[in-house]
Order: C-alpha cells, then sequence, then structure tokens
C-alpha cells in the first residue's frame, strides 16, 4: 500500500512475474511530486533498471557510464505492462 493507503499490486511478486495483478492502481509520483503516469513531461513512462528478468545486473544494458556523446542501450519496462522486469531495449539517450 501506499501511504495514503492505495493498492499499487497485489504482492512484491506480482510485480515481476507479470501477473494481471500487477497492473498498477495507482499514482507514481516523482521526487518533485509529480504522478508520472499522466504528467506531460514523462512522455515515456519507464522503470530504468538494468537487470534480467531474474534481477541480476545485466551488464552493458545499464546505463551506467554512458556519456551523450556515444552509444548505449539500457533495459526498461513500460510501468503500464504489468512486468517490471521484462527488459526492453532503450537507447540511454531517450529521457
Amino acid at each position: 500500500l501506499a501511504p495514503q493507503g492505495q493498492l499499487l499490486a497485489k504482492s512484491w511478486s506480482s510485480l515481476f512475474e507479470g501477473s494481471a495483478s500487477a497492473t498498477l492502481r495507482g499514482p507514481i509520483y516523482s521526487f518533485n511530486g509529480r504522478n508520472i503516469l499522466t504528467d506531460l513531461l514523462w512522455p515515456q513512462r519507464l522503470a530504468w533498471h538494468g537487470s534480467t528478468p531474474r534481477g541480476s545486473h545485466a551488464r552493458r544494458r545499464d546505463c551506467q557510464g554512458w556519456r551523450s556523446s556515444g552509444p548505449g542501450e539500457g533495459l526498461a519496462t513500460p510501468l503500464g505492462e504489468g512486468r517490471l522486469l521484462s527488459g526492453h531495449r532503450h537507447n540511454c539517450s531517450e529521457a
């Protein structure tokens, strides 16, 4: 439950297993208080994680050490997908 009592997911494991209960059920706020699921400042609602589907570090797919002058790929998942660690490749320069 979120501090306001909103259910975000039925269980911790449901976020990783991709069950129907992993659908987000409440807002997710950025550190500056914006709801990233509705705010236009967040055009791509992604969870950047750099992890394999089993949760281990995906080497060279975490954007660590990436600089804007070079190429790089990281793993991220659309927040509405229901599988937090599904790990789609995205260019590290994406906002």
